[in-house]
C-alpha cells in the first residue's frame, strides 16, 4: 500500500515538473513572425479541410479560390494581429500581382507590385528567377534549382509557368522548408488543379502537396517565364 502511494506521489511530482519545464525545453513559444506563418497556414488548412476534396468556384474576380485570391485571403486572416517593428502603426498588406502591362520579361505572373514596407508590405523578394538567354538550357536549369533550394516554410511563391495542370500565373505558399534529402518542396494552394463545368472554372485546394524541385524547374525555367520567392521580414511583432 505504501509502495503504491509512493509511486503515485512520484508520478504527480514528475507531471508537475514536466508541465513547468517542457515549454522551455522544447522551445514551444514561437516568435511573432513564426506565429504569423502558423496562422496563415492554419487558414489555408481550415479551408482545405472544410472543402473535404470538393471543388470550389474559382471563376470570377471575387472568388477566393482563384490562386492569388486564396493566398491573399489566408494572409488577411492573420494580418490584423501583426505589425512590423519598424512601422508599428501601419496595418499589414499583401501586394497584388504586377499588372500585365508592366510585365515584359518575365511575363505576367512572376512578380508582385513593388509596395514599400512603410506602406504596409511585410514581404521582401528573396530572389526572382529570370531565364537568361545568354546561358545554356542546362545552365539555366541549374540556376533554377539553386533558386528553389532557398525555399523556407511560410514563403509565398509567384510563378509564370507551363506546368502539367495549366499555363500562366500561379500563386502558392510553402508549408515546409526545402528538403535536401528528398530534393522536394511542400506547399498549399488553390486552383493549380481544377476543372470547368458548364463554362465555369472550379478549383481544387491542395495541402502539403509535395513535388521534386525539377517539376517546378520544368514549369518556369523557360524564356520569358520565371518565378519569385517572397518572405516575411524578420521584424514582425504582435499588434498592440
Amino acid at each position: 500500500m505504501k509502495r503504491g502511494l509512493r509511486g503515485l506521489c512520484l508520478l504527480t511530482v514528475f507531471l508537475l515538473l514536466a508541465a513547468v519545464w517542457t515549454p522551455a525545453v522544447r522551445g514551444e513559444e514561437l516568435s511573432p513572425r513564426d506565429q504569423m506563418i502558423e496562422d496563415i497556414l492554419a487558414a489555408a488548412k481550415k479551408e482545405y479541410d472544410a472543402a473535404n476534396g470538393r471543388l470550389k468556384r474559382a471563376h470570377y474576380a471575387s472568388d477566393i479560390y482563384v490562386c492569388k485570391n486564396f493566398t491573399v485571403y489566408c494572409f488577411k486572416q492573420a494580418a490584423p494581429k501583426y505589425r512590423m517593428a519598424e512601422f508599428p502603426d501601419v496595418k499589414l498588406v499583401i501586394p497584388d500581382n504586377l499588372p500585365a502591362k508592366q510585365c515584359k520579361d518575365p511575363a505576367y505572373g512572376a512578380l508582385w507590385k513593388d509596395i514599400a514596407a512603410s506602406d504596409g508590405n511585410p514581404f521582401y523578394a528573396v530572389e526572382t528567377f529570370k531565364y537568361d538567354k545568354s546561358l545554356s538550357k542546362e545552365e539555366n536549369r541549374e540556376r533554377a534549382r539553386e533558386f528553389l533550394k532557398q525555399v523556407k516554410k511560410g514563403d509565398f511563391f509567384q510563378m509564370r509557368a507551363n506546368y502539367y495542370y495549366g499555363i500562366g500565373a500561379h500563386s502558392m505558399m510553402f508549408s515546409a522548408d526545402y528538403d535536401p534529402e528528398t530534393d522536394t518542396v511542400t506547399w498549399c494552394d488553390s486552383n493549380m488543379k481544377g476543372q470547368k463545368k458548364n463554362g465555369i472554372r472550379y478549383a481544387l485546394m491542395q495541402w502539403d502537396a509535395v513535388k521534386e524541385i525539377d517539376w517546378f524547374v520544368d514549369a518556369f525555367c523557360r524564356p520569358k517565364y520565371g518565378a519569385t520567392i517572397y518572405r516575411l521580414r524578420d521584424d514582425i511583432i504582435f499588434a498592440e
